[in-house]
């Protein structure tokens, strides 16, 4: 039986899922999901091999964590065999990149998660905060959650690049779209051109963009949200075609035409940095 690649995390020694599952729809985020459905998705998801569960106390205002929580414990999931990450620093009220309100909010995950240690703990977003106070208090305080054992690894994500390599040049190292979506209407236009070319030729664009970013070898594992068992099977299935059969280089290449006109376009996001 065909089985997921298991990546490697940089030097970290953990060994990733190449596909991870997303818990930020576990929070209601994208609509209400059921204790039931919950738990027969991440059960799934673990019988198809993902081990790498990622959540944020920001997803559902803690509901992503809790029932997140709620299916491993459930399950009985070996604490060795899954690899799980949070974020601290948004919140649902806002964002509070303080030491003190990190160093709370790690044990505040770690009773919603049911666990005594985050594989991975990340800043979330950090652009909306002052990246000094990222460099200077946050970090520092991410290193000693580390120092107790409530982390094994930290990090750091957001949207625009040049926050990592202002932030990461200034810290030691460290061993070891819906309505609101902020897109330009040009952007979104371009999307729906090339999901409506898809569904023409009765193919699914959530499919061939997975498998294009799984192509990428340097990408440890590439993180989609999921819900159902359903979503679970689809993306597992995706996954695995790509290492039997690769992908339609055929539509990617048409998709890629359709979408160059906004290729490495973005979006604002965050505060005004230095």
């Amino acid at each position: 039986m065909a089985t997921l690649d298991r990546r490697e995390l940089a030097n970290t020694g953990l060994k990733l899922s190449c596909l991870g599952f997303g818990a930020s729809p576990l929070g209601n985020v994208f609509g209400h999901v059921s204790h039931a459905d919950a738990v027969a998705a991440v059960r799934l998801a673990l019988q198809l091999g993902i081990n790498f569960f990622d959540t944020s106390p920001y997803y559902g205002g803690t509901v992503s964590e809790t029932v997140l929580g709620n299916c491993l414990h459930e399950l009985n999931v070996p604490r060795e065999d899954i690899v799980v990450s949070t974020k601290c620093g948004r919140y649902i009220d806002g964002f509070d990149f303080s030491a003190e309100r990190v160093t709370r909010s790690i044990d505040e995950s770690l009773a919603r998660l049911k666990l005594d240690y985050v594989d991975i703990l990340h800043c979330h977003d950090i652009e909306f905060g002052s990246l000094d106070q990222i460099v200077n208090e946050t970090i520092p305080a991410l290193q000693k959650i580390k120092e107790a054992g409530k982390a094994r690894f930290i990090g750091i994500t957001g949207l625009p690049l040049g926050i990592f390599t202002y932030v990461l040049d200034r810290v030691p190292p460290d061993n070891g779209p819906p309505e609101w979506h902020p897109a330009s209407s040009e952007l979104k236009s371009a999307c729906r051109a090339a999901v409506s070319h898809c569904k023409k030729k009765g193919k699914n664009i959530s499919k061939i963009a997975l498998q294009y970013s799984l192509m990428n070898k340097e990408i440890s594992t590439v993180l989609v949200g999921m819900n159902s068992p359903k979503q679970v099977g689809e993306n597992v299935a995706a996954a695995l075609e790509l290492s039997s059969l690769g992908i339609d280089e055929d539509l990617l290449h048409e998709v890629e035409a359709i979408l160059e006109p906004v290729k490495n376009q973005t979006w604002p996001s965050g505060i005004q940095q230095p």
